[in-house]
């Protein structure tokens, strides 16, 4: 017997008709002798219709505020799983964020999670209840109702799993597995059978939507077993333990499979970056904290870092890039303070994208960023700004050029699956 958790996402629970399907595949697993926890994201499109409600209300909106609409998606899908799985003769209740507890900072929209008090959650599963938990959600310090940002329903999963200390964290979404990349663009990806925590966190770091940056980060710290399977299977389909997804694990066990590395294990695309720049910022000790510290404060994320040799007037130009979302507030931040910073003139732009490619063998082989460099260069794509890690190289580039990139790139480098 094995205890698990069991995380679906929001196009496996949109509706009654798949919410069915998704309490049949829990019973299944319930019915083979294992404790069952269940995470649930809020229907597809869900989320998106409660912050268009947020923005239409106050376009200013208090982040508390915010939580407190936004994450009724997930206690609605959760109370639905349990009344589903009761209907099916199971054992089953909910258990909202505050009543676990899932305790969180007060970070409001953007909340961490900083622990769960699991005991009563453990005694339930070894009775033969089935947890259901909605994800993205948990309880501030202060008792208020905290969401996890975007894709946080598969933090709360592994955290549960953490939390329970499971056997397995097993994540079902519209896809079988995780790919070399995406499947729409490129016809001849490839599922890949395994992939190391370090892999995967650059993967979704840079545009993979396959899991949330932060839940793979937990993964690793926690040691959580992942697999990534799709929740669109027969009934007769068989059960997760033998199921051929993708599996996030250490490199040790890796090392230790019979699965021969390739040099890059994926590339991936995200279109939610956007591109500021601002001139003329003088060339002096502080200024560049100047600009990076407000935002810092407020929560938005700085990814992508260029500053120019400076002038021969003691000035250079800074660019950087943050997600689309939070480009309004950058830029309004950034405009508050200019003349703090110096800076002569603010350049945005949020029509980019950026293209990465990540992979463990980029350790010991040389060559990795100049095949890609002369790849877009022979197809025309003028790089903006590029930015690299020990296992990952993104450049940024048009938007409009981004399928282009991702399928002249996955060729390059040998990724293309043969017939």
């Amino acid at each position: 017997m094995a205890r698990i958790v069991m995380k679906f996402g929001g196009t496996s629970m949109a509706g009654t008709e798949r919410i069915r399907r998704v309490a049949g595949i829990v019973k299944r697993q319930q019915e083979a002798g294992h404790e069952v926890a269940v995470v649930v994201s809020a229907m597809a499109g869900e989320t998106d219709r409660l912050v268009n409600f947020c923005r239409e209300a106050n376009a200013l909106y208090d982040p508390a505020e915010y939580d407190v609409v936004v994450a009724s998606g997930e206690q609605v899908t959760s109370g639905l799983l349990a009344l589903t799985l009761q209907a099916m003769g199971c054992k089953a209740r909910s258990w909202l964020g505050w009543q676990v507890p899932i305790r969180t900072d007060d970070a409001h929209a953007k909340a961490r999670i900083e622990d769960i008090d699991s005991e009563a959650l453990i005694a339930s599963m070894a009775q033969g209840d089935i947890a259901v938990i909605p994800g993205f959600q948990g309880v501030s310090p202060e008792g208020r109702v905290t969401t996890l940002g975007r894709g946080g329903s598969d933090t709360s999963a592994v955290a549960v799993a953490a939390a329970v200390n499971a056997d397995r964290c097993d994540i079902y979404t519209d896809v079988d597995g995780v790919y070399t990349t995406d499947p729409r663009i490129v016809a001849k990806a490839r599922k890949l059978p395994l992939v190391t925590y370090e892999e995967m966190l650059e993967l979704a770091s840079v545009g993979s939507k396959v899991l949330q940056t932060r839940s793979v980060s937990l993964a690793m710290k926690e040691g959580v077993r992942v697999q990534v399977l799709s929740s669109f299977i027969d009934d007769s389909a068989p059960l997760a333990d033998d199921l051929p997804g993708t599996m996030i694990v250490s490199d040790e066990e890796l090392e230790g499979s019979d699965m021969e590395r390739q040099l890059i294990t994926g590339i991936a695309a995200d279109k939610n970056e956007a591109k500021i720049t601002l001139t003329r910022v003088p060339d002096r000790p502080g200024a560049v904290a100047a600009i990076f510290s407000p935002l810092a404060e407020a929560n938005i994320n700085v990814d992508m870092i260029i500053q120019n040799v400076a002038k021969d007037k003691g000035e250079t130009d800074v660019t950087f890039t943050v997600p689309q979302a939070d480009l309004l507030r950058a830029q309004a931040m950034l405009e508050e303070r200019k003349d703090s910073i110096g800076y002569y003139r603010m350049i945005s732009d949020d029509k980019v994208a950026k293209i990465s490619v990540v992979g463990v063998g980029m350790r010991s082989h040389a060559g990795v960023a100049s095949t890609m460099f002369r790849t877009l260069a022979d197809r025309g794509i003028n790089i903006q700004a590029i930015s690299t890690s020990e296992i990952k190289v993104s450049v940024l580039i048009d938007a409009d050029e981004t399928e282009l990139a991702v399928r002249v790139l996955h060729t390059a480098y040998g990724m293309d699956a043969t017939a």
